[in-house]
C-alpha cells in the first residue's frame, strides 16, 4: 500500500488556532470514549428493537457494564505505576474488542439495517435481531483473524526507492527497516528471534530500527529485545528512539541497543560508502525527548547533520513521519519512519492522519524529500492488526544514473 500526502501548509492564524482546539478536545476523550465504545453496541446489540427475553437482555447489559468499568482499571493497573502485565493484557485486549464492536456496531447498525429495510426482509424485531448476530458474527471473525495477524512474523515488503542525488556507485544499497516492535506484557521472545532471522535472510547493507523498541524499561525486557543483537548487516545497525522509550527510562534502551551491537543515532550521523560514492545516514530522538525531561535528549536535525558535505544524499531516522516538514526544509533525501502502525485496527488511520502527515508507504515531501512510513513489525497494546498488517521492509536504494530492476 503506497500513500501519497501532501506537505502541510504553512499555518495561518485560523490554522493555528485548530490545533489547539484538537488538544483541548482531546483532553476529555479518555473520559468520553471508553463510555462510547461499550454504550453504542450495548444499544445497538440489545435496545434497538430486539425486544430479547429479559434474562438476555439483562446479562448482556451486565457484560457491557463490566466492560466499561474493568477495561480503564485493568489499563490503569497495567500501564500505570504498578506495570502488572496480567492487567495490561486484558485492558489492552477489551479496548481491542471494543473498538471493533463500536466500528461495526455503527457500521451495520445502519448500512445493514437499511438494506435488510429498503429488501423488505422480516420485520422490526427480525432486522434488529439480524444486525445482532451479523455484528457479533463479524467481531469474533475479525478478532480471530486479528490476533493472528498481530502475532504472527510479518511478511516481507520490499520496494526500490529512487533518489536523485544518489551516486551510482550506491545503486543497490539494501536498507532494511523494522520499527516499532513494542516488546510488552505478552511475551514475545520467540517471535523477536524469528523476525531477526527474517531480516537475516535480506543481506541487507544497512538495517534500521526507528524506535518504539518496548513498553516498559530495558531490564524488564531485556529478554525479548536479546535476538536483535543477532541482527546482520554487512555495513551497520543503527537505530533511533521512539517516543514510547520515553515513557520507559529511555536511556537504558539506548544502553541496551549499544551493548548489542546497534549503533543509536541521537542526532548524530556515519557514513556508508560504496562504489566510490558516500551516503549520509542520519538520527534524531524522537520529537518528545525534549518534553521527557531527560538530560540532553531532544529532536535536533542540525547536530545529527553537523560536519557533513551538503551535496551528499541523506537518509534520515525519525521515529514519528510528522518530522518530515523539518526533514524537507532541510533538503533531506529520504526519511525512514514508524509510529503509526498504519493505524493497526482499522478504520483507526482516519484518526492517525489528524497528528501524522502519512499513515502507510510512500511519500513526497516538499521539492525532494521522500518519506516512507512503515506500519510497525509488531503492534502497540490490544494484541490486533484489522486490515493492517505488520512488515518488514527492504529498501532498495537506486540511482537515476542506473536502470531501475524489474
Amino acid at each position: 500500500m503506497t500513500n501519497t500526502s501532501d506537505t502541510r501548509p504553512a499555518g495561518d492564524e485560523a490554522q493555528a488556532a485548530r490545533p489547539s482546539r484538537l488538544h483541548r478536545l482531546m483532553r476529555y476523550i479518555p473520559l468520553v470514549a471508553p463510555v462510547l465504545l461499550w454504550a453504542v453496541p450495548c444499544w445497538v446489540l440489545l435496545y434497538s428493537g430486539q425486544h430479547w427475553p429479559l434474562p438476555v437482555t439483562l446479562v448482556g447489559t451486565a457484560l457491557f457494564v463490566l466492560g466499561l468499568i474493568g477495561m480503564p482499571l485493568a489499563m490503569m493497573r497495567g500501564h500505570g505505576r504498578r506495570q502488572q502485565d496480567w492487567a495490561a493484557i486484558i485492558g489492552d485486549t477489551l479496548l481491542g474488542s471494543s473498538w471493533v464492536l463500536f466500528t461495526w456496531s455503527v457500521l451495520l447498525g445502519v448500512l445493514l439495517r437499511l438494506a435488510l429495510t429498503v429488501a423488505g426482509v422480516g420485520d422490526g424485531q427480525d432486522r434488529a435481531r439480524i444486525v445482532t448476530w451479523t455484528v457479533l458474527g463479524v467481531a469474533v471473525v475479525l478478532l480471530a483473524w486479528g490476533y493472528a495477524e498481530a502475532r504472527r512474523v510479518p511478511r516481507v515488503r520490499e520496494l526500490d526507492v529512487r533518489l536523485p542525488r544518489l551516486g551510482a556507485g550506491l545503486d543497490g544499497t539494501r536498507v532494511a527497516l523494522i520499527t516499532d516492535t513494542h516488546y510488552g506484557p505478552l511475551d514475545r521472545a520467540r517471535w523477536s528471534a524469528r523476525v531477526c532471522e527474517v531480516v537475516n535472510t535480506l543481506e541487507a547493507d544497512l538495517v534500521c530500527h526507528t524506535g518504539d523498541i518496548a513498553d516498559g524499561t530495558a531490564d524488564r525486557r531485556r529478554a525479548q529485545a536479546a535476538p536483535l543483537a543477532t541482527v546482520q548487516a554487512t555495513r551497520a545497525r543503527v537505530y533511533v528512539t521512539g517516543n514510547h522509550e520515553y515513557y520507559s527510562e529511555a536511556q537504558g534502551w539506548v544502553d541496551l541497543m549499544d551493548e548489542l551491537g546497534w549503533e543509536p543515532l541521537r542526532n548524530r550521523h556515519l557514513l556508508l560508502e560504496r562504489g566510490g560514492d558516500t551516503l549520509v545516514v542520519a538520527g534524531v530522538d524522537d520529537v518528545t525527548a525534549e518534553s521527557s525531561g531527560l538530560a540532553g535528549h531532544r529532536a535536533h536535525l542540525a547536530g545529527a547533520l553537523d560536519g557533513s558535505d551538503p551535496d551528499l544524499p541523506v537518509l534520515l531516522l525519525a521515529h514519528q513521519p510528522k518530522f518530515v516538514d523539518r526533514a524537507a526544509d532541510a533538503g533531506i533525501d529520504l526519511q525512514l519512519s514508524g509510529h503509526t502502525h498504519g493505524g493497526q485496527i482499522w478504520p483507526f488511520h482516519h484518526l492517525v492522519r489528524i497528528d501524522q502527515p502519512a499513515v502507510a508507504g510512500l511519500s513526497h515531501h516538499g521539492t525532494r524529500t521522500l518519506l516512507y512510513t512503515s506500519r510497525g513489525t509488531g503492534f502497540w497494546g490490544p494484541p490486533f492488526r484489522i486490515f493492517a498488517p505488520s512488515e518488514i521492509t527492504l529498501l532498495v536504494l537506486r540511482s537515476p544514473q542506473q536502470p531501475t530492476a524489474p
